[in-house]
């Protein structure tokens, strides 16, 4: 992670160029064994919260994958809001029988310019597995992810939301190893140069990866993050992927993929779009359209599902939520 000399720099930056020069500086893009290869922090909430797993259904490694997209996606928000308030909370669940089922730590910064960003992580398990599609249901599992969003103040500056995540469901040794992830982006002003250069970067992270389908993760975006009521899909899209069988560590490079070009492709965004001008009349605006955002994911959202199934936090599962919205 950057050091606070680096963030200061990136905050102070006032060209694009030279903003650019100064986050490539503080986020620099790492490799997958890298990242593997790092420590895990023991000090680090989550690693406890997991312990019970660790060797079992989910490697040190794996974890390491999760905490360095977890912290890099704080740091960058914080560069992006250094005046940001963060209130980071963690929490656990057991099941009837008092055994731990995990849990995880949530990340929320509330700030002038960033109106609401939350960073979650989670590393759950159990006895019977809550399918949303009835297949595999009532095996064990273990589910660990990452997932974020961001509410940006100005109404300029785009909503985006991201998430990774690996699933094992099976007994024993012989179990069913999944991932899936995606990013996308909801902005309610569309700059044709931002949703360009989103989609260009996930398709270079996608062709960079032999699992990498950016045509098929596209349109599987577009599909998941439409509005029946509404009759129009959540934004302008990215990349979604799910239940992509996982056969070796290698595997795991999309997510970090994912992870990486999202970061650093939505920190440029932010940076463009912040310091626009707007009226009054515009925020009102936003503020209605937040509740597009809302009712996707209270009403179709497979992830708020499964948490709420599964006996998930209900803060961090509502933590994607707008702060404030209007109908």
């Amino acid at each position: 992670m950057p050091s606070p000399m680096d963030l200061a720099a990136l905050s102070g930056a006032q060209g694009a160029a030279e903003r650019h020069q100064a986050f490539e500086k503080a986020f620099p893009v790492r490799s997958l064994a890298d990242v593997l290869d790092q420590p895990v922090d023991i000090a680090d909430p989550i690693f406890e919260i997991s312990k019970p797993m660790h060797g079992r259904r989910i490697s040190t490694r794996e974890l390491g994958l999760l905490t360095f997209v977890r912290n890099l996606n704080r740091a960058v928000f914080l560069s992006i809001d250094p005046q940001a308030q963060v209130n980071v909370k963690s929490w656990t669940k057991s099941g009837t029988d008092g055994a731990p089922q995990g849990g995880g730590v949530m990340t929320v910064m509330r700030g002038p310019v960033l109106e609401k960003a939350a960073v979650n992580m989670s590393v759950v398990w159990g006895p019977s597995y809550p399918s949303i599609e009835k297949e595999y249901s009532g095996q064990p599992y273990l589910a660990a992810g990452v997932s974020l969003i961001c509410h940006p103040y100005n109404p300029n500056a785009p909503i985006a939301h991201m998430n990774i995540r690996v699933l094992k469901v099976g007994a024993g040794d012989d179990y069913l190893f999944w991932m899936g992830g995606g990013g996308d982006l909801t902005p309610m002003v569309r700059f044709q140069e931002d949703t360009d250069s989103f989609h260009a970067s996930f398709r270079a992270a996608c062709e960079a990866h032999p699992l990498g389908d950016y045509p098929k993760f596209k349109q599987w975006c577009d599909e998941y993050f439409f509005i029946p009521h509404r009759g129009e899909t959540r934004g302008v899209g990215g990349i979604f992927f799910d239940y992509l069988k996982v056969s070796g560590e290698t595997d795991l490079g999309l997510l970090l993929n994912t992870a990486q070009v999202f970061a650093h492709q939505y920190a440029e965004i932010l940076q463009r779009r912040v310091t626009t001008p707007f009226t009054d009349e515009l925020k009102e605006q936003h503020l209605y359209w937040r509740g597009r955002y809302a009712e996707f994911n209270l009403v179709h959202d497979r992830g708020t599902r499964f948490g709420l199934m599964s006996g998930g936090n209900i803060e961090a599962i509502f933590a994607s939520l707008p702060p404030v919205v209007k109908w």
